[in-house]
């Protein structure tokens, strides 16, 4: 007897392997049996004909930390398919912290929704357990929260002693079941580590058997110093390294993608373990605080909007010969969208050429007095950028190790996330990776998309019994219409839901049937890696 038996669908494995038509049948939660099943019985049978049946998908890459705290159920995600996030990127982790009073801080504008209850990375992942969820949630710990919590908001990267305690903590929370060590060197404070800093951290997630994911230093002219310091990090420290959404920036030259799979080439014929992802998308998405010089970050975000108020401040930010955004230097205002705003919802999908012309001044003048506007918020304004080469998108896609993320957060159309975006395609990007690269480009087959965004991203982090569909693995299940596939998000209504999708399930237990979303929220924290 199974409880949900999907029949006749042409079921994709997660493998790449070429799919075959067959039943498949679930009980108490995970897969039972794949093959014939058109004479046993079931508490639920679904008729799937003409339909994909694959592993629930895996987001390898999300920033859901806090999103999936005030509301896990994970609507913009699960309504696309995904079953499995991995949060905690970029350096950006909700812990360890050095006491709850830290925790509404970095809520940011959500403060009111997050209960003060936790300080140590074992008793985040117990408050994210405590909550309902609609996908699986791996986490990673972040380097620029470590550096919090023992250097607080000091200009400087930590003295033999200090980097000592930073190593302690993230050893700790990957003993507390944290799935790996994450940078952010594009951003405060990770702008400030160099290599010797971050090796004895990376060296923690190696000892852990854990990975060690970076958002590089640099994407743009000095891509390849970039590329090769998470390189060398991960070669001294013996670390597994992912890099993260690897595809370069505004102002590379043209064969910078060419030259980095040559470095990642010769670093793995000398036994470093290299792997990396993309965003399906040419746009970038990033805090507008970010394109701030280290220098005017000092002191907190309080702190740095009293110093945005001085006119000379301004001028030495606008001269800033190396801002984390080229296309910012370039003033590419046409190319630059206000993504996610609290004081300014109203401006949300314009252009900073046009809220420049709307204001009066200086594009650069319009996001720093909203940065100020944003007040305690500030570090959630965001902003997309037409950053990426969409060649170089596809040149990555066509490596076998590359995954796909979303580089964005769970959200919701409604309650307390409803303003929220933290990317354009955040409602719609493994939807969007389906139909425009593998549907209408041919960049890959489907059995290979697939495997992209199931079993490949769940081996990396080491995630058990998850991203295959094989008897006796976890009952995680996307079923999809191949041809109805769609991102439906645009710049103008960037949260609407992907079409295509027809059922989920997590755990067994079915999260969309129908193409509607259920109020199971059957979703786990994953504490244990292989």
């Amino acid at each position: 007897m199974f409880d949900t038996v999907f029949s006749g669908g042409t079921v994709y494995d997660g493998s790449g392997q070429a799919p075959v038509v067959a039943d498949l049948g679930v009980r108490d939660g995970r897969i039972a049996a794949i093959g014939d099943l058109s004479r046993a019985e079931a508490a639920e049978r679904f008729d799937v004909p003409d339909l994909a049946v694959c592993p629930g998908f895996v987001d390898l890459h999300t920033h859901s930390d806090f999103t999936l705290v005030v509301n896990g159920r994970a609507e913009s995600q699960v309504h696309q398919g995904v079953t499995t996030e991995v949060v905690g990127q970029c350096g950006h982790s909700c812990a360890p912290l050095r006491d709850r009073s830290q925790v509404p801080t970095m809520a940011s504008s959500h403060a009111d929704a997050v209960a003060r209850d936790w300080t140590t990375f074992g008793q985040y992942l117990d408050a994210l357990q405590g909550r309902p969820l609609g996908v699986n949630v791996a986490a990673m710990v972040g380097h620029g929260t470590v550096h919090e919590h023992v250097l607080g908001d000091a200009l400087r990267a930590g003295e033999p002693d200090e980097i000592a305690e930073m190593t302690r903590l993230v050893a700790r929370s990957l003993d507390e079941g944290a799935a790996g060590f994450s940078t952010g060197l594009e951003y405060w404070p990770g702008i400030m580590a160099s290599t010797e800093h971050l090796v004895p951290m990376c060296a923690a997630a190696a000892h852990a058997g854990r990975l060690y994911a970076t958002h590089v230093r640099n994407r743009d002219r000095y891509y390849d110093l970039g590329f090769g310091e998470a390189i060398a990090a991960a070669r001294v420290s013996g670390a597994r390294l992912q890099i993260s959404h690897i595809q370069t920036k505004f102002g590379a030259p043209d064969y910078a993608m060419e030259h980095t799979l040559e470095m990642i080439d010769a670093a793995r014929r000398h036994g470093v373990d290299v792997a990396f992802d993309v965003i399906p998308h040419d746009w970038n998405n990033t805090g507008v605080i970010s394109i701030l010089p280290r220098w005017a970050r000092e002191g907190g975000t309080r702190a740095t909007l009293d110093r945005l108020k001085d006119p000379a401040v301004r001028e030495r930010v606008k001269a800033n010969p190396a801002p984390m955004l080229l296309i910012v230097a370039a003033r590419q205002w046409d190319n630059i969208v206000l993504l996610n705003a609290r004081a300014n919802k109203d401006l949300v999908g314009a252009s900073f050429a046009d809220i420049g012309r709307m204001r009066g001044i200086d594009p650069y003048d319009a996001l720093m007095d909203m940065l100020i506007e944003e007040g305690d918020a500030a570090p959630r304004l965001m902003w997309a950028t037409r950053s990426f080469r969409d060649g170089d998108v596809e040149m990555m896609m066509r490596e076998s190790d590359c995954a796909v993320i979303s580089d964005t957060a769970a959200l919701a159309p409604y309650g307390v996330l409803k303003d929220d975006l933290f990317s354009l395609s955040g409602y719609g990007w493994a939807a969007r990776f389906l139909q425009v690269y593998v549907r209408d480009r041919g960049v890959l087959s489907l059995a290979e998309g697939i495997r992209r965004i199931t079993s490949l991203p769940a081996a990396r982090v080491g995630i058990k019994a998850r991203g295959l569909l094989r008897p006796g693995f976890w009952a995680d299940v996307t079923v999809f219409d191949p041809l109805a596939i769609a991102s439906r998000a645009t710049v103008e209504r960037p949260r609407e839901y992907a079409s295509g999708i027809v059922h989920v399930m997590v755990n067994g237990r079915l999260a969309m049937r129908d193409g509607e979303r259920t109020d199971k929220d059957a979703g786990q924290v994953l504490r244990e890696f292989h």
